[in-house]
């Protein structure tokens, strides 16, 4: 398992990030434990949280990934682990989070009470990584800059990141944080897969300008590129097949984006270069992830600690120059297949 500094922190970590998002809904307590035990001992130091989860968030659920988390880490050494966690955006928007009687914001007020309640619930003294779940374009960041600026200065956080951020959101957080002396960004979280290359247009290039580390997230495009969705399966349990039965708009949406006729269309000649490569489609979906420079670490997910092997083969993988090749070919011929 290869090491990574994130941005130009002091933080190195695993290629290979353990996202946790699905404890709680999709993986019951032991088999959560079970999947970041077996993470662990295969040397991924690296690991996901947010306050919102598990998904889909709902007022009953908000919080108790973080509390699994934190209740795991008492078997491990604190520092051995490096402990990533969000402080949901604000309420109006696209999401309106379960969190503070569905007024979250991302003032100084809410930023507080969000850091203590996800120390207390993962049962420790300081977060490694803490990161702005999403922005909110039309507050002063300033406002929010400051704020996080005061937890690293009193310990509370080693590094600052941000989650579903574009170019100018980015850029003006940097350009605030150099103007006013504030701790910068070391680290981005957003969507990137083969099925999802929309990154690479601007972003990965203010990103290898400014120092600031990809973790991306979903890199099997939400479980689409294993190919199970493919020939018109809906295996029972997955996430999409619950999605696509939901009473929820935003559910459905999600589906709708990750699970269409042209992601499929796409994964389906993925599979055809992973069968011809003899890897494991969630291994080559992995290896293409992480092999960016400006990737830090890749977060996986799991429900089960098997779904975990296809993952672990992807450290230090290399795809070869004729494989990259083979992948750019589809991504030209079915361009940006979730919009």
């Amino acid at each position: 398992m290869q090491q990574r500094r994130l941005g130009t922190s002091g933080i190195v970590v695993s290629e290979i990030c353990m996202g946790t998002m699905t404890f709680g809904t999709q993986a019951e307590k032991k088999m959560s434990f079970r999947i970041m035990d077996k993470a662990f001992d295969a040397g991924i130091d690296f690991f996901d949280n947010a306050e919102l989860y598990p998904v889909p968030p709902s007022p009953d659920l908000v919080g108790l990934t973080e509390e699994w988390l934190g209740e795991w880490l008492e078997s491990k050494p604190r520092e051995g682990v490096i402990v990533a966690t969000k402080v949901a955006g604000a309420a109006h928007g696209w999401f309106n989070p379960p969190v503070r009687h569905d007024k979250a914001a991302l003032d100084r007020n809410h930023i507080r009470k969000a850091i203590e309640g996800s120390l207390r619930r993962l049962k420790t003294d300081y977060i490694d990584l803490y990161q702005v779940h999403w922005p909110d374009h039309g507050m002063r960041p300033e406002d929010s800059l400051e704020a996080l600026d005061e937890l690293v200065k009193e310990g509370k956080v080693r590094a600052l990141g941000v989650s579903n951020e574009d170019c100018y959101g980015l850029m003006k957080a940097i350009w605030t944080s150099e103007t006013h002396g504030f701790t910068r960004y070391d680290t981005i979280q957003n969507n990137f897969s083969l099925n999802n290359r929309r990154f690479e247009d601007e972003l990965a290039e203010v990103c290898r300008r400014e120092k600031v580390s990809l973790i991306p997230y979903s890199p099997l495009a939400g479980g689409v590129l294993s190919g199970k969705y493919n020939d018109g399966e809906r295996p029972e349990g997955a996430r999409f097949t619950q999605y696509m039965d939901a009473t929820g708009e935003r559910q459905r949406a999600m589906a709708d984006r990750f699970a269409n006729e042209r992601c499929l269309a796409s994964t389906a000649r993925f599979l055809e270069i992973a069968r011809s490569a003899e890897l494991h489609p969630v291994t080559l979906a992995v290896a293409w992830s992480k092999q960016h420079e400006f990737v830090a670490s890749t977060i996986v997910g799991a429900t089960h600690e098997d779904q975990l092997d296809p993952i672990l083969a992807a450290a230090g993988l290399e795809l070869s120059k004729e494989v990259l090749e083979q992948i750019d070919e589809v991504s030209r011929a079915i361009r940006y297949p979730m919009g």
